[in-house]
């Protein structure tokens, strides 16, 4: 691969594979897919499986993102503590909440978060096994890694400025329905679930109406999506319960899941 001023890679990886992928920052649509493993149970361990994806030296020298799929981080909504002032008392409240939400101690996890004191927020986790995979490839294979971000995170951040007052958001890969449901402008919740085969409309409403419930908010007017969502979730005849609508990058449509996964976030 030709190296260039503002060009940079891309890692997906996911429980059934990865993919490398080149985008440029100044040619938008300039995006190469450069290669691409499907996972078996007789390819090794992810560190392993990354040393085959880069043996070819493409990244020496070059920035590098990692997305990872839901699958293999933690992704959590963190209520402050009441009065509470210290990173401490987040970070406490952050671990005490996965522990809960996941039946295990967070001690081989990394937690991160847009950390608030005065409401509600995002904290996701990644296996320290896994970041100590990462960085030993960065020194194997001498490239800058920009970013480590779970897939759900980089679509939210990508399409953020283009959410509208009051809407929900959601990505589709893979088979999983990931949903932020907000309260106004504010993240309230994150809910991921497996797409029943031959889910329509009225499956997605379903769900969107008893998230809400759940969640207790007000059933969204509209659903912002992203990712090889049905067709008919966006069919154009009227809807008076659920306005749906599909935010994607031009040519997206044209990729593999693992590649999708590797571009996920790099129009923001």
């Amino acid at each position: 691969m030709r190296r260039g001023l503002g060009k940079a890679l891309r890692i997906g990886i996911a429980p059934g594979g990865m993919a490398l992928a080149s985008t440029s920052r100044w040619q938008r649509a300039k995006v190469e897919v450069l290669a691409e493993r499907a996972a078996g149970p007789d390819q090794g361990a992810i560190g392993d499986q990354l040393r085959e994806l880069l043996k070819d030296g493409a990244a020496a020298g070059m920035p590098v993102t990692v997305v990872l799929s839901d699958e293999l981080v933690r992704l959590w909504q963190v209520t402050p503590p009441a009065a509470a002032t210290r990173m401490s008392d987040l970070e406490a409240a952050a671990a005490l909440r996965f522990q809960s939400l996941f039946g295990a101690s967070a001690a081989n996890w990394k937690i991160a978060a847009d950390w608030d004191c005065a409401r509600p927020f995002l904290a996701a986790a990644v296996p320290l096994a896994l970041l100590g995979e990462l960085e030993q490839l960065v020194a194997q294979f001498k490239f800058h890694l920009v970013e480590i971000v779970p897939q759900f995170v980089a679509a939210l951040n990508q399409w953020r400025k283009h959410r509208k007052h009051g809407a929900w958001f959601a990505l589709v890969h893979d088979g999983v329905l990931t949903i932020a449901a907000y309260d106004a402008d504010s993240l309230a919740a994150v809910r991921a679930t497996p797409i029943a085969p031959g889910a329509d409309r009225d499956w997605l409403e379903s769900f969107i109406a008893r998230e809400a419930l759940r969640i207790g908010l007000s059933r969204p007017e509209c659903l912002q999506l992203c990712g090889p969502a049905p067709l008919e979730w966006v069919s154009s005849r009227a809807r008076a319960n659920l306005a749906c609508s599909i935010l994607e990058e031009e040519g997206a449509h044209e990729h593999s899941a693992l590649a999708r996964l590797a571009l996920t976030g790099s129009g923001a």
